[in-house]
C-alpha cells in the first residue's frame, strides 16, 4: 500500500481552479520532490496533505486513512510550510518546548538533540527576534524533526540558509532518508532535487506531471 495516496484531487478558492484532478502515489521511505515556479500549486497541494486546506474534489490518504474525514492531521508527520511562526520574544529551546509540550511526546534532550542537527545551539539565550533568517529557518527544521516523525513535509527548507547552511541541510535530509523517512521536499533549485529525490514532480498552473 503507497504511504500517500492521491486520488483525483481538484481544489479550488470560489470560481479559481488551483489544482486540477491530481493523481500520484509515494511509497515510504522515499524522498519526493516537487518544483515549479511560484503559484504552480505546490504548496497548496502541501497543505492539502496536511489537512490544512480541504479538497474540493478527490481524497488524499497517508499511512491509509484519509485527510479530512477520518483523521485532521496525518499521524508522526513534521511540517514546514511557509515561514515557521515563533515567538519572538523566546529563545529557540524554549520555543520549542513550548511546542513540544502540546504532544506531550517528547523532553529537552530530545529538543537540544534536534536543534544540534539543524544546526543550532540549544543554550542559545538569543531572542527569537535577533535570529538571522537562515537561523529562523534551521529552528522550523529542529521543529520539524524533533518528535522523530516518520513524514515530513518540507516547503522550500533551504530559504534563507548560506551555502554553507545548504551544505547542513541537505546533509541531515540525506541521513533521515537513510532510517526510512518519507519526505516531500519543494525546491526551486533544481541542485536540491537531483542530490536528494528518488523521484520528481513538476507542477505548472496545478497539473503535474512526473520529470
Amino acid at each position: 500500500m503507497p504511504y500517500i495516496e492521491i486520488q483525483n484531487v481538484t481544489k479550488k478558492f470560489k470560481e479559481d481552479t488551483v489544482l486540477y484532478n491530481i493523481n500520484v502515489s509515494m511509497e515510504q521511505g522515499k524522498v519526493y520532490g516537487f518544483c515549479g515556479n511560484n503559484g504552480s500549486g505546490k504548496t497548496v497541494l502541501m497543505k492539502c496533505i496536511c489537512g490544512f486546506l480541504p479538497v474540493t474534489q478527490g481524497t488524499i490518504r497517508v499511512n491509509g486513512k484519509v485527510i479530512g474525514k477520518e483523521i485532521d492531521f496525518p499521524e508522526h508527520t513534521g511540517v514546514i510550510i511557509e515561514t515557521p511562526g515563533f515567538l519572538t520574544n523566546l529563545s529557540g529551546m524554549r520555543n520549542l518546548e513550548i511546542l513540544a509540550a502540546l504532544q506531550g511526546k517528547i523532553g529537552k534532550k530530545e529538543i537540544a538533540y534536534a536543534m544540534q542537527k539543524a544546526g543550532l545551539e540549544p543554550s542559545l539565550k538569543k531572542s527569537v527576534s535577533k535570529y538571522s533568517l537562515g537561523m529562523r529557518q534551521r529552528l522550523g527544521i529542529a521543529q520539524a524533526i524533533m518528535e522523530d516523525p516518520k513524514f515530513l513535509i518540507l516547503d522550500e527548507p533551504f530559504n534563507g540558509l548560506d551555502k554553507h547552511g545548504v551544505a547542513d541541510i541537505r546533509k541531515l535530509l540525506l541521513e533521515l532518508k537513510g532510517q526510512g523517512k518519507t519526505i516531500i521536499l519543494a525546491s526551486h533549485n533544481s541542485e536540491d532535487i537531483r542530490i536528494l529525490c528518488d523521484k520528481v514532480y513538476e507542477m505548472d498552473g496545478g497539473r503535474m506531471r512526473e520529470l
